[in-house]
């Protein structure tokens, strides 16, 4: 499958501003931010919800091995305009799922004014103030994953 997709709704310096991002908010936090960006279901996902799929690359990017287990994923399918985040063991026993439903909920209202730079980045944002508040950076910290931004 092409990744060009990606152009009809974010260009190469967008892609590159949300990696820097990412970088930057990990220098505040020993917790590790995924983005994984999808046009559409596969053949065999057609009948899997945006939940199913999100723990599905939740697994397969390895962010679940994370030291601290402090990975979250931010999972978008532009076509069926739906989004999912995820956080690992330790996020999840101190972030309520509501929290991220509501930024979900951000990213979704900018995409629905076609806004999709601005979503993705408010919601990076939002995350990295999260994780920065409750996972601080730790002495020795390294950054266990890619802050560049996956186009599947």
């Amino acid at each position: 499958m092409s990744k060009k997709f990606i152009y009809k709704y974010l260009n190469q310096e967008e892609l590159k501003s949300i990696s820097a991002k990412i970088g930057e908010i990990e220098k505040t936090t020993s917790g590790e931010l995924v983005i994984i960006l999808k046009e559409k279901r596969g053949w065999f996902e057609k009948t899997k919800s945006v939940s199913t799929l999100a723990e599905k690359e939740f697994v397969s990017a390895k962010i679940g091995k994370t030291k601290g287990a402090t990975g979250i994923l931010i999972f978008i399918i532009f076509n069926a305009k739906g989004f999912c985040i995820l956080g690992d063991k330790k996020i999840n026993e101190k972030i309520d799922q509501s929290i991220w439903d509501d930024i979900a909920n951000t990213i979704g209202n900018s995409f629905k004014q076609e806004q999709y730079y601005l979503g993705i980045i408010n919601g990076v944002e939002q995350a990295g103030k999260i994780l920065s508040t409750h996972f601080p950076i730790q002495p020795g910290d390294v950054n266990e994953l890619s802050n560049e931004v996956i186009i599947k």
